[in-house]
């Protein structure tokens, strides 16, 4: 690999107008009221408009996304169709469904002006529904793998003649076990040298590098900061707290920052449904987004947060990656993460795109053995803080408090319907008049044991 680049600033000079894209592209991008581009931009389409094949790592936030999107779109919209219609030109490859949705989102977003079909698959949603919206035909396919898997078995897609593939979150997918399905999906598409192929990430590993080496023609390897993994318009914060007063700082901390808009992040789906129902309890209004939550409900309550109706949102590392919320104030991590590339990732969700933010660490003695793995994956130690008394709010007893309201946003154990048998030691109901006495009742049939007959004797 080669063509390695290193810059700091998230802004270049180069406006998009430079860069004689299809007039349809941008208009939308006037639309969207994008001007100049990001560092990670400028130094990808000059070479990916050109059908260069990409290995870009950049920090979240720095439009990614909208690099490999005018890259689809402008060599879809500069060059006719030549396959059938169940032969997707662009396919796109997103580890979670969240990022899938928002990955579609964007894309219409920006072709808002053009004609290209564009369609996302992924689990959680109504199976036959999204077969029959690919049937009709699609120009950009955008889906997990599964459910890309999936469908191509069931002959209602073909790869043969794919012009573009590209992977967002290339790193993910590998941590989620995704590779052998993201090999599976690249043996089905044209050989390397007859596509383009663009792999996008936050943290360039070496499984990534390996992975472009043998799917890609000789691809140029970009990266934007990569002795700085976290934007500079992050304000970070380290508090080391114990386990049992970890509530009542981010209590006090909630109350301090007037956050309108705040991540928080834990590390298992159990503490997610707890720290929501604390939340709630005491007066704040606030949402859980998990891995087991139905796909319908998850959605909701991102459009909530997305839309401001939703001022906390609790989540597991499910959320971490790849969404694109605007306005996020404040990221605070409740547990630190067990992985270090996490914790980029999780602060990620705010100061997008050159904008500020916060992001609050509480280090308890659960997991502050992490600390070090992530602070030496940053580069940098992060700014500790000591929480005066006064920052500690105070924790309501049990019981008391607002009632925990549930909108189905996390799971919720079925309640068990059969009628529990008292316990033996358990007192004796009272007698109330009328009740029949011992000596009314008939006397209980003994049960007779049956005995087994004897072996004959043997002679």
């Amino acid at each position: 690999m080669n063509d390695e680049t290193k810059t700091s600033s998230l802004f270049s000079e180069t406006k998009f107008d430079s860069l004689n894209l299809p007039e349809s592209i941008n208009q939308g991008l006037r639309d969207l009221g994008f001007d100049r581009l990001t560092q990670v931009q400028d130094q990808v389409l000059p070479l990916s408009l050109e059908g260069r094949d990409i290995v870009a790592q950049a920090q979240t936030g720095s439009g990614k996304t909208a690099a490999y999107l005018l890259t689809a779109f402008n060599k879809l919209l500069t060059t006719p169709r030549t396959s059938a219609d169940d032969v997707p030109r662009a396919l796109i490859v997103a580890p979670t469904r969240e990022l899938a949705v928002q990955v579609a989102r964007d894309a219409d977003d920006v072709g808002r002006h053009t004609d290209l079909k564009i369609h996302v698959v992924f689990g959680g949603l109504d199976y036959h529904k999204q077969r029959a919206e690919l049937a009709k035909g699609v120009d950009i396919l955008i889906g997990t793998p599964g459910r890309l898997i999936d469908y191509h078995k069931q002959g209602s897609y073909s790869l043969r003649e794919t012009e573009v593939v590209i992977i967002d979150e290339c790193d993910r997918l590998f941590d989620m076990g995704f590779s052998e399905d993201l090999r599976w999906i690249l043996r089905r598409l044209p050989h390397a040298t007859q596509r383009q192929t663009l792999m996008f990430t936050a943290t360039l590993s070496r499984r990534v590098t390996t992975l472009g080496w043998r799917e890609m023609d000789d691809p140029a390897e970009i990266v934007v900061s990569r002795e700085k993994l976290t934007p500079d318009t992050i304000h970070q914060e380290l508090y080391h707290v114990s386990t049992r007063e970890k509530l009542s700082l981010l209590l006090g901390l909630l109350e301090r920052e007037g956050a309108t808009r705040t991540m928080v992040f834990v590390n298992t789906r159990i503490a997610a449904r707890r720290l929501v129902q604390e939340l709630q309890r005491h007066g704040f209004v606030a949402r859980g987004l998990t891995g087991n939550v139905e796909q319908v409900r998850r959605l909701k309550v991102l459009d909530q947060f997305k839309d401001g109706e939703l001022p906390i949102l609790v989540a597991t590392d499910v959320a971490s990656r790849g969404l694109h919320i605007e306005g996020v104030s404040h990221v605070i991590n409740y547990d630190l993460p067990q992985d270090a590339e996490d914790y980029v990732h999780r602060i990620g969700r705010t100061a997008r795109v050159g904008a500020e933010g916060k992001a609050f660490s509480l280090a308890c003695e659960d997991f502050v053995y992490s600390l070090d793995a992530v602070q030496k994956f940053v580069g940098y130690e992060i700014p500790t803080v000591f929480a005066d008394d006064e920052l500690y709010a105070e924790v309501l007893p049990r019981g008391q408090g607002h009632k925990v309201e549930d909108d189905g946003s996390h799971y919720r154990r079925p309640p068990h319907r059969r009628e529990r048998r008292p316990h033996r030691s358990a007192p004796k109901a009272p007698r109330e008049a009328g009740d029949p006495t011992d000596e009314d009742k008939p006397p209980a049939k003994r049960r007779r044991r049956r005995r087994k007959p004897k072996p004959p004797a043997s002679d």
